[in-house]
């Protein structure tokens, strides 16, 4: 059917304005002979009237509990404005639209409130609606159980209702609309010479993702990934080209014909943990188990003989606090910790990487806490003070010279 699925985040359809710039580019699309699926995210960000940020403390000013069912839904409401409003916005421009909410377009969930997972998608309703010629628009974010309740996808949701859209629909592509003209090389308010790259493999956006590089969710990725989605990040307001997102087209000679390395990411709030335990301690499975059970992430894994060190998100450091003194274990923390990324195909194993970047960080008289690297990355974690400093030299040592 020749079908896009075009997604457009909270600030670009946060005034009228605004949402009359994308309802003509949604039209253009439509003129160019394809057809249009939507999907929107709420209205803004926290602070504005109908933003997730600005439901949930309204939900919370009178009773706080964290992940319900009840949250859930008011947090669904955002979304369910926002198609409501762009859906007019293209009707006031004398087109057919018709907003739906996720499980209207038929998205399925587990029952994981505040973090659903999509079991599966029946897209017919969508179909139908683009057979008689509508532009049909979706709420971000969103799904249904079962048993008929409502749930969200997690924070980045509306980037993966998109592309299991696309996935559903066997979309020619799916485009992401953002507020710059693609995916950087840095993050231009840090590096402002930092460049839009122009293709990108799934497993260099991925990791730039969870590094922190806001520029899709990482589970959107897997899901292009899985079905072969061509995807493009590309902004709301311009007529940019954009960044397109593809399978790897690697070979050996263009690996060592291209800059080795793609981006740098970083992420905040990090906080280093550091734990006196022995491997064989009966306390060592019980923390591991404690981590788990309360859907502690943590990153950056260190396992020694004696002692564990690993990474966590600052928003996690209470309830590990009490995991940790319930045990009565010895740790030491260190916050306020940033953990910078350096991003490249294939970079793991090749001579002098790791030296390179760490001699970088040196001459910036940066100590570097903690490294961890995987096929594609290598990380340093760093104290947020230094984190600027460490990102434009990395920037312009490994992508610039």
């Amino acid at each position: 059917m020749n079908i896009v699925v075009q997604k457009f985040g909270g600030t670009s359809v946060a005034s009228q304005e605004l949402r009359d710039k994308i309802a003509d580019k949604i039209i253009e699309t439509k003129l160019s002979g394809k057809k249009p699926v939507v999907v929107v995210s709420a209205i803004g960000r926290k602070g504005d009237s109908y933003a997730t940020d600005t439901l949930i403390n309204f939900a919370n000013s009178i009773f706080s509990e964290r992940c319900s069912r009840e949250l859930d839904l008011i947090m669904s409401c955002g979304e369910i404005i926002s198609s409501v409003i762009m859906a007019n916005t293209i009707k006031s421009k004398g087109y057919d639209a018709v907003a739906m909410t996720g499980f209207q377009a038929g998205i399925i969930t587990d029952e994981n409130f505040g973090n659903a997972c999509v079991k599966r998608v029946d897209p017919k309703n969508i179909i139908e609606n683009l057979k008689e010629d509508k532009i049909v628009v979706v709420t971000g974010f969103q799904g249904i159980t079962e048993n008929g309740d409502i749930t969200t996808l997690g924070r980045g949701g509306s980037d993966t209702t998109a592309v299991i859209l696309g996935e559903s629909l066997k979309a020619d592509v799916v485009e992401i609309y953002t507020d710059v003209d693609g995916v950087m090389t840095a993050d231009p308010r840090l590096v402002p010479d930092a460049n839009v790259i122009d293709c990108l493999s799934y497993d260099e956006v991925y990791q730039m993702a969870t590094d922190g590089a806001k520029v899709i969710h990482p589970k959107a990725v897997e899901i292009a990934e899985r079905s072969n989605i061509t995807l493009k990040i590309k902004n709301t307001f311009t007529d940019s080209d954009g960044t397109t997102i593809k399978k790897s087209e690697y070979t050996f000679s263009n690996i060592c014909s291209k800059t080795l390395f793609t981006a740098i990411a970083y992420k905040n709030d990090i906080v280093q943990v550091n734990i006196e335990i022995d491997s064989d301690d009966e306390k060592n499975k019980l923390l591991l188990d404690g981590l788990e059970k309360n859907k502690i992430s943590i990153d950056m894994i260190n396992f020694f003989e004696e002692r564990k060190v690993f990474t966590i998100e600052e928003k996690d450091l209470t309830i590990l606090k009490s995991i940790l003194d319930f045990y009565n274990l010895k740790y030491k923390l260190t916050t306020n910790c940033s953990k910078v990324t350096a991003i490249g195909h294939r970079i793991h194993g090749v001579p002098g990487v790791m030296a390179k970047i760490v001699k970088i960080l040196s001459n910036e008289n940066i100590k570097i806490l903690q490294t961890s690297d995987s096929n594609t990355t290598i990380s340093c974690l760093i104290t947020r003070d230094n984190l600027e400093k460490a990102v434009k030299a990395l920037h312009y040592e490994l992508l610039n010279k």
